[in-house]
């Protein structure tokens, strides 16, 4: 029960800063746009995006479902569902008009361009950090090298 209650205040802080984050970011655009409120149905599409995507967040790149997976997979693993969630959203809560075919590719698009950068990021990301304490390895063995023969 006491790893439930921390898992899950753990939870509830990442969806919260999720929340928050796609608050101001959805004001910022708005503001852009020339509009100065954002429909309370909006908020209520964010707050469920946050909730259910920090939840999955949560399964699939921590470490309590999958024990070792690659990151990109990780990545592509959370993808699938978080683009349902994406997509039922835009449909239920009509972020564009529904049978505009044009402004659903560009969804598509656009959430298919963020993906790969994503995971490109991180493959670089990773390799650097990667060559680094590759490189702090070698110091240590030649430290521990070193300080054997002396």
């Amino acid at each position: 029960m006491k790893r439930f209650i921390e898992c899950s205040a753990e939870w509830k802080s990442w969806a919260a800063l999720c929340f928050s984050g796609a608050v101001i970011v959805c004001a910022l655009i708005l503001a852009l746009t020339g509009q100065n409120e954002m429909p309370l149905d909006m908020l209520l599409s964010l707050l469920i995006i946050s909730t259910v995507g920090t939840g999955l967040q949560y399964l699939i790149f921590g470490s309590h479902l999958i024990q070792r997976m690659h990151y990109a997979l990780r990545i592509l693993l959370f993808a699938v569902p978080f683009f349902v969630l994406l997509a039922a959203n835009a449909y239920f809560f009509q972020w564009f008009p529904l049978d505009n075919s044009f402004a659903w590719l560009m969804f598509i698009r656009i959430f298919f361009a963020v993906l790969l950068f994503l995971i490109i990021g991180f493959e670089c990301y990773f390799r650097a950090i990667g060559k680094k304490y590759d490189g702090l390895l070698g110091e240590y063995r030649k430290r521990r090298e070193k300080a054997g023969k002396d």
